[in-house]
């Protein structure tokens, strides 16, 4: 099938389907996400602090995003993602306008069904988003000060604002970042860390990094990093191509 990946994509936000993120749901909060196509897949680079084993093990292809994907790699899921991360990087107005459009409407779908809302914008990206400016604003999280954003990040953290109230970063650890790592928990930050666990096993606790032992809690169980326990290893259970990791990205507690 022949895809038109510099169409622009006719929504922003995923809101179902994730059954992470719906976990949340039994929590009160009711997440939107934002998946771009991670690293250079769409010919922008939206991961600048990728490593080899997070590129090879990312959650892209996982779950939804890699079924039926054909022999260049395409399927529904992956080409919208594709076209969200060129609209952004080709047409910043006309996205942002549209983000606005998106992150209101789940606002008031939140407030319909009784829900706190969250928004996620890096789903399947690592992007400052506190250093774009945002409809008048210095960023989006100005534009929207008392709804809760949250994100996943391998940037060091002496290159990300940590002042920001309603925007919460959790640390990735990598095969190559530890030295990182151990800045970011420093810094108050907890540390997620994708781990060789079965799914129906419990997540060992604790574990030894940094030579000190910290409490390890099951970031499976949802995806509401906002309200873990500060000073914690947040363990993920290894999904789709990171089971077969071998560079060191998937670590054994």
């Amino acid at each position: 099938m022949e895809y038109d990946l510099d169409r622009n994509p006719t929504y922003l936000l995923t809101i179902d389907g994730n059954p992470k993120v719906m976990k949340g749901e039994k929590l009160g909060y009711y997440t939107a996400i934002l998946h771009l196509a991670p690293h250079k897949l769409s010919g922008f680079n939206v991961c600048a602090s990728a490593t080899v084993g997070c590129i090879a093990s990312c959650l892209n292809t996982a779950g939804r995003g890699g079924i039926g994907i054909d022999t260049n790699g395409y399927n529904a899921i992956q080409v919208a993602r594709i076209r969200r991360t060129r609209y952004f990087k080709r047409d910043r107005i006309g996205f942002m306008d549209m983000l606005k459009r998106e992150i209101d409407l789940h606002i008031r779908r939140a407030e319909r069904k009784g829900m706190i809302p969250a928004f996620r914008l890096n789903g399947t990206s690592d992007l400052p988003w506190e250093n774009l400016p945002f409809h008048g604003h210095a960023n989006v999280f100005a534009a929207y000060p008392d709804v809760q954003f949250y994100d996943y990040t391998k940037i060091p953290v002496s290159r990300r604002n940590l002042e920001i109230p309603n925007y919460h970063l959790t640390f990735s650890l990598a095969e190559s970042n530890h030295a990182d790592a151990i800045d970011a928990l420093n810094a108050g930050l907890n540390v997620a860390a994708v781990v060789r666990v079965r799914k129906s096993q419990p997540i060992p606790s604790p574990y030894n990094f940094g030579g000190r032992y910290r409490k390890v809690l099951d970031g499976d169980a949802s995806d509401v990093r906002f309200a873990d326990s500060a000073g914690t290893v947040i363990g993920l259970r290894a999904k789709g191509r990171a089971k077969r990791d071998t560079t060191g990205f998937v670590i054994d507690l």
